[in-house]
């Protein structure tokens, strides 16, 4: 059994980090070009949202790590949850 679990914690899974969300007309989105900006409903100091397989499971700020993004996780959610998220994909 302890063979099984060592596999199991070896899977990868989708790991997403979502700055915002916004709804836009779809006249807008037509109308984007290159250098086009669009405005997120979130504030810079704000954390960030944590999902794995589009299930949040914490939070966290951005942060510089080397020449990469990376995100230093604030809040984290129960391990039974993180653990169903894992098998909602």
């Amino acid at each position: 059994m302890t063979n099984d679990i060592s596999r199991i914690l070896r899977l990868e899974v989708p790991l997403i980090v979502q700055i915002a969300e916004r709804r836009m007309p779809l006249s807008e989105v037509t109308a984007l070009t290159h250098g086009s900006i669009i405005e997120l409903p979130k504030q810079i100091s704000e954390d960030l949202d944590v999902l794995v397989n589009n299930t949040l499971i914490g939070s966290g700020r951005a942060v510089k790590v080397g020449e990469n993004f990376g995100v230093r996780m604030t809040q984290v959610g129960p391990l039974k949850d993180r653990v169903v998220a894992m098998g909602d994909g």
